[in-house]
């Protein structure tokens, strides 16, 4: 007997209930009610002694379906608890045979059966906390009464994975084996019944601790210290508090209506919504998903300056050789220091072994010649932000690359349509937009030109997994999606200097708000010359009176300087030698006080509201423009770009789903009470009651 996601089979005595709902065996309803099935079919069977739980080939179970949530699948009956109840409360011994990754319900799962027998590969998690909630069926209660108060609070706020042998000993596991799971389990279970074994229930064991009080009180200032005002780890530590209660059931209670309690907050909203948006992002509309790759087993990357360096340590880290080429031999021999220092680094932290740093450096090949990056697979450019620079570096690579080599830009604003003309191959092109620093900041935006290959764009997006990057296609504009949008946001924070606010009162009402740095601060870390670049380019390009190139008198003024940031010691900050400290600067002061007096602007008092506002309905006007475009496949990926790239606080969602729980009419009324002109795409969605996501 079986569903379409179990299998039900009888060795001898033994009733085999095999989970089968790829890829990870979500507990699905199918799941669940074939479980439930199962577990009913062995209880009236009288030549059935015991049963086994078992996984498929993928491993025991990661938890929840994702594809139920939000669905009323994922709440109806049998709900995970009562499926834990059957199991937990059965006349016949039930052995859960754990496998591959056995994580959040799925361990839940596991921890309601009498008996584990696990593979030594096997690993295990309760991992809700990243989605700003608790385990929900039993976890916070039965994994304490197992391995104890301090390990299963370490696991549960952390959401750490952790591998099975780490347990070795404790009560959680019963066997390990290392081969022949499903063979040894029904010899288990065999074993169980000829000695007529007690069934173990965990809710029926005790929690014990020594000092209990003493621990809670200092795990809760180290949990409150670390948690950042988000709500779920500390909420995870008195669920867990809980299991010391006199009974397993009021322990229960707790961990449910806590469980509630986050399901209902903003930080999990966000967080859930993050989830799915960052899987999504990786889907193409109109492109079917069993689209053809190209096979990328080389990289070349041309500029070895801190861009091309950190680009390139992300092929050499997936195991991906790279050539990088420079025009000069001392910015070569620089670019290549860098990079072997980040290794280095990295095993004197010991984040790296050595001999994987000594692995990751053979794969690089330094060079002066063009005719090195000839049997490429892709290139990826990272030269000077200048239309100029890019065609003479794309007209080369048109007559030395290999045909089907993929030619990718790192620009950031450029016309990657222009760019492409350089060359006789547009449909191998397309844009590949790093942050900085490319080896770390987890955002890539693929840019795709009106002429790139569908196959082009199918490789990018897989290759982006394979770097361990979360990449977001874009069309092509000025800025793409988030630097276009972060134009708009610095424009208006300008604006908000020029009525009143100081630029300190600006970054911190920003930062306060949760982003990682405000604008000024973000200014004097990327480089103020770079958005002068843009601006002198926007001010030729449109004239200086259209709204999209309004001159930026205290920027300019300040770039006229020399005062481009940290690298200059000086920028809407001064810097101290050595240090990254912001310090307020009265040379600053003084040059918006004289740009005010210019301008014949009386200054008044904005408040932290008003700027938090202003600048967060910025980025929301200009990333309904760029959805009406088609610029942005869904509003959700705009929301991951700020996430990623631009330091958006993750328990507000991203722009737009933050001015989705605003309330778009609300958004709209604000946005007409500034005198702005909201974009259709809001105007439309709050006139028909509906949101951005």
């Amino acid at each position: 007997m079986s569903n379409e996601a179990t299998m039900y089979l009888q060795h001898g005595n033994i009733a085999v209930i095999t989970m089968n709902n790829p890829p990870v065996n979500g507990l699905s309803h199918a799941l669940r009610s074939g479980i439930v099935a199962g577990m009913m079919r062995a209880e009236a069977d009288g030549g059935i002694a015991a049963v086994v739980l078992i996984g498929n080939d993928s491993g025991f179970s990661a938890g929840a379906d994702i594809s139920e949530f939000g669905k009323r699948a994922m709440s109806a009956e049998p709900s995970l608890p009562a499926v834990i109840d059957v199991i937990e409360n059965a006349t016949k011994p039930v052995i859960a045979a754990i496998s591959g990754n056995c994580m959040g319900g799925g361990l839940e799962l596991a921890l309601g059966c009498h008996f584990r027998v696990v593979h030594s590969a096997a690993q295990i998690a309760l991992p809700e906390v990243k989605l700003g909630l608790l385990p929900g069926a039993g976890g916070t209660q039965r994994l304490p009464r197992l391995i104890g108060i301090e390990a299963a609070l370490n696991m549960i706020v952390s959401g750490a994975i952790v591998p099975a042998p780490k347990f070795k000993g404790s009560p959680l596991f019963d066997q390990f084996v290392d081969d022949k799971l499903q063979d040894e389990a029904i010899a288990f279970a065999g074993k169980v019944v000829a000695e007529a074994k007690p069934l173990k229930r965990v809710r029926d064991l005790k929690v014990r601790h020594a000092k209990p009080d003493a621990f809670f009180l200092f795990a809760r200032n180290m949990v409150g210290a670390v948690s950042k005002g988000y709500p779920a780890p500390l909420k995870c530590l008195e669920a867990v508090q809980a299991s010391l209660l006199p009974s397993f059931d009021a322990g229960l209670k707790a961990e449910r209506d806590l469980f509630a309690q986050l399901m209902m907050s903003d930080e999990s909203k966000a967080l859930r919504h993050l989830f799915f948006s960052e899987r999504m992002a990786s889907k193409i509309a109109d492109l079917p998903d069993d689209t053809a790759v190209r096979n990328i087993k080389s990289v070349g990357v041309i500029g070895a300056g801190t861009m091309g360096s950190g680009i390139a340590i992300n092929f050499l880290n997936a195991g991906i050789p790279v050539v990088i080429l420079e025009t000069k031999s001392e910015a070569l021999e620089r670019g290549v220091a860098s990079i072997h220092k980040i290794y280095e680094s990295q095993v004197a932290k010991g984040k790296l072994k050595p001999e994987r740093a000594t692995e990751r450096g053979a794969l690089l090949k330094p060079t002066l010649s063009y005719d090195d990056l000839s049997q490429v697979d892709l290139v990826i450019e990272a030269v000077f932000e200048e239309l100029g620079v890019k065609q003479a570096v794309f007209e080369k690579l048109d007559s030395v690359c290999k045909p089907g080599a993929i030619l990718a830009s790192n620009t950031s604003t450029l016309d990657l349509n222009k760019i492409a003309a350089f060359t006789r191959r547009p449909q191998d092109v397309v844009g590949a937009h790093f942050f900085s620093p490319a080896n770390v900041m987890k955002l890539l935006e693929v840019i795709r030109g009106a002429k790139t290959a569908p196959d082009v764009m199918a490789t990018m997006m897989k290759l982006a997994k394979k770097i361990k990057k979360t990449a977001v296609v874009s069309g092509v504009c000025d800025g793409f999606i988030g630097n276009r949008m972060i134009n708009k946001y610095a424009a208006e924070a300008m604006l908000i200097v020029e009525e009143g606010a100081s630029v300190q009162q600006v970054d911190g009402a920003m930062e306060k708000f949760g982003m990682a740095m405000g604008p000024f601060k973000m200014g004097d870390l990327a480089g103020n010359d770079i958005g002068w670049a843009i601006r002198k380019r926007l001010y030729v390009e449109h004239g200086a009176g259209e709204s999209t190139a309004r001159k930026q008198l205290i920027a300019d003024r300040l770039c006229e300087m020399g005062r481009f940031g940290q690298k200059t010691g000086a920028g809407w900050y001064r810097y101290e030698t050595g240090k990254r400290d912001a310090l307020q600067d009265p040379v600053v002061d003084g040059l918006v006080e004289a740009a005010r007096k210019e301008l014949g602007i009386t200054p008044r008092k904005v408040s932290a509201e008003e700027i938090v506002e202003r600048l967060v309905y910025a980025l929301v006007n200009e990333g309904a423009h760029i959805l009406e475009e088609g610029i942005a496949q869904r509003a959700s990926d705009i929301d991951i770009v700020y996430i990623f790239g631009y330091g958006f606080p993750v328990p507000r969602g991203g722009p737009m789903f933050y001015a989705d729980g605003k309330g778009l009419l609300s958004v709209v009324r604000r946005m007409e009470r500034l005198g702005w002109t909201p974009a259709p795409l809001i105007k439309k969605l709050a006139a028909e009651g509906k949101t951005f996501n």
